[in-house]
């Protein structure tokens, strides 16, 4: 085991000309409930994925993006804490944003340890758009996880980095973060949620 977190950095630089923008799966979509598997090969195919899976978190945007999310039923997420997104006004007058800083992540196959503390974080999710709300997870961790040639690796990880994987795994295992709430609040969200996106419908 190593340390460090393996840097993308190179390979999403130009993700705005590579990525594939996919579809991202909002609650109660079965897939989101279910348990997903090991990945077994780390080939091209993989990497294409993590890379569209990125693509898409920097689009929606998100900081946080897993593999059921957009319906593949993989152990597998993304993330990028670090990056800005700044709104700018184009040559022609259109509204735009401009990303910089990247610092892509990829989680394969992880394994979280050593929970510690506890820490009420406000979480929102592309999966549940538009519900925001305190949830309480571990303060710190240890995640155990490879990367996208199969090597494996070890963090620790406390602040936005711990409740972001802890978030992110949580989709892995089929869990919503509103299920992580109390029956009265995830009840009186998820009311609010789906009677917003029949509206949409």
């Amino acid at each position: 085991m190593i340390s460090t977190i393996p840097t993308y950095l190179e390979a999403f630089s130009d993700y705005r000309l590579e990525g594939d923008e996919l579809k991202i799966f909002t609650y109660p979509s079965p897939v989101l409930k279910k348990i997903a598997k090991p990945v077994i090969e780390f080939n091209g195919e993989l990497k294409s994925l993590c890379r569209n899976m990125l693509y898409t978190m920097y689009k929606a945007p998100g900081i946080g993006l897993a593999a059921p999310q957009v319906g593949i039923s993989e152990r597998i997420f993304v993330m990028d804490i670090d990056y800005k997104r700044e709104k700018v006004t184009r040559a022609d007058g259109t509204l735009d944003f401009d990303l910089s800083g990247f610092n892509p992540l990829i989680f394969i196959n992880p394994v979280i340890e050593n929970n510690q503390g506890e820490v009420l974080f406000q979480e929102g999710c592309l999966s549940v758009p538009g519900i925001y709300e305190e949830v309480k997870r571990s303060q710190s961790i240890t995640v155990k996880f490879q990367d996208w040639n199969g090597d494996n690796h070890s963090i620790d990880a406390d602040e936005l980095l711990s409740v972001c994987i802890q978030h992110e795994n949580d989709h892995l295992d089929g869990i919503v973060f509103l299920e992580r709430l109390s029956l009265i609040k995830r009840n009186l969200l998820t009311k609010k949620f789906l009677k917003k996106k029949k509206k949409k419908v």
